[in-house]
């Protein structure tokens, strides 16, 4: 009889998949175990049967991998925050440099070994920025719930603390509700479009100065000189609040309008040696101390002495570029978002990195106008969203002819897709190596040297 749904059955986990879930084998079928690790033998219950794979979570571990540990946050796995707090670390590493390499051999063709991951000195409270989703109370659990969402869901998970977010944000993120519940302040309604708190914002830095933002239905906030007290009691060393407006129906979390109530709207943080001014939407690496890591084997991998002229695409408030720069005779950097490319040359004229030009624009725009002005790089380095490169990019970056391209990449698979559309133009992937920005989930940043052959 055909596995169906319900159906209970004893399985080995051979490996494991893209989001860390173990995968056995049933009838010549992959089956994808939530919470299984690899090597486990498992009763296993299916949720979903396909015709070419089935779904299921595991009723009972018959037998118990040796890296399998007890999970040591009360929110996991409800939460949708991490994904891998039932194993070891060191499992997770090896997981996770083993996506990277399936990836890139499976999908992208290379014959080649990830020579290496890099993992964190501590896998715990190293997120510099929180975004706590508010929601209404329910009969159960009265009061406002200030949390996270639930996994593959909008349901706001009421959560005290966060072993992934810096000790500020849950001091903060307290008197901010035990400021809700004292007046009476409504969560938003995200169905019926009411209420007013919407999300309760946090960044800390290197110093340990924090900065918050409240995002709201609306342009004033109920007892607001009462909250700026106690936000500043709870942690002293409080920056600056800001009032984000954000009255669209949208799941885009901060607004367009930017309020300071109190303090200063931004925070003064260094990376790679360099002083970055973060405001409210600013991007910036939620994890500092291994974005130095990713960013130093970039720089390694673009194999600069001086002279060279680089082109940064997808370079945000700039922090690639101007650790590049340090390093060439000029670099470029391009950025969809007009704020970030204020940021950035802002932020290259507060280190007095004058080699820098900043253009905005999209990444096929940028490289067009500077090929047209004559501009041919010797090293790309390219840092895009999870998409990953469109086709007329790569074609656009292979028409200027640079000897190196440096790829840093947050998605294995999109990432593959796109080496192998390079080595159709030429472009010979040559070393890659992984770095955990995001321990405790399944997310995995690489970094590629793509050489002309």
């Amino acid at each position: 009889m055909a596995p169906k749904k319900n159906d209970v059955y004893p399985l080995r986990m051979e490996n494991y998949g893209s989001a860390g879930e173990g995968v056995a084998r049933l009838e010549g079928q992959a089956v994808f175990v939530k919470g299984a690790l690899a090597g486990e033998l498992c009763q296993v219950q299916l949720l979903k049967v396909g015709k070419t794979a089935a779904w299921g979570r595991v009723s009972e571990v018959l037998e118990p991998s040796p890296y399998r540990q007890a999970p040591d946050c009360p929110n996991y796995p409800r939460c949708g925050g991490c994904q891998l707090r039932h194993m070891t670390y060191t499992e997770e590493l090896r997981f996770k440099k083993q996506k990277v390499q399936e990836a890139l051999t499976r999908l992208g063709g290379w014959k080649g070994r990830v020579s290496a991951i890099h993992g964190a000195k501590d896998p715990d409270r190293y997120r510099n920025k929180v975004q706590f989703p508010v929601a209404a109370g329910t009969e159960t659990a009265p009061g406002p719930r200030v949390g996270f969402f639930r996994a593959r869901s909008h349901d706001v998970i009421d959560a005290p603390d966060c072993l992934l977010q810096p000790l500020q944000a849950t001091r903060l993120r307290q008197a901010f509700k035990d400021w809700m519940v004292r007046y009476d302040v409504p969560a938003y309604d995200e169905g019926a479009h009411t209420g007013l708190i919407r999300h309760f914002y946090v960044r800390v830095n290197r110093a340990g100065e924090s900065l918050c933002a409240v995002v709201a239905n609306g342009r004033a906030l109920p007892e607001g000189d009462i909250l700026i007290e106690s936000l500043r009691r709870a942690e002293p060393g409080l920056a600056g609040v800001v009032l984000s407006v954000n009255t669209e129906k949208t799941n885009v979390i901060l607004g367009k309008e930017h309020i300071l109530l109190w303090g200063r709207d931004y925070l003064e943080d260094t990376l790679c040696g360099l002083d970055f001014r973060l405001s409210v939407p600013s991007f910036y690496q939620v994890n500092r101390d291994q974005a130095e890591v990713l960013y130093g084997r970039a720089l390694d991998f673009a194999g600069l002495t001086g002279t060279e002229t680089v082109l940064d695409l997808y370079c945000g408030i700039g922090t690639i570029t101007l650790v590049m720069a340090r390093h060439a005779g000029k670099a470029y950097g391009a950025e969809v978002v007009p704020a970030a490319i204020e940021d950035a040359r802002a932020n290259a004229a507060r280190n007095g990195v004058g080699n820098t030009e900043f253009l905005c624009g999209d990444a096929g725009q940028a490289a067009r106008t500077l090929a047209d002005r004559g501009v041919r790089p010797d090293v790309v380095c390219v840092d895009p969203p999870r998409k990953g490169l469109a086709p007329e990019v790569i074609e656009t970056i292979a028409a200027m002819g640079p000897k190196r391209v440096v790829y840093v990449s947050c998605d294995p698979a999109t990432l593959a897709r796109d080496v192998k559309r390079f080595a159709q133009r030429g472009y010979r992937l040559e070393r890659a190596e992984a770095a955990d920005l995001f321990p405790r989930s399944f997310h995995v940043e690489t970094v590629c040297l793509l050489t002309h052959s």
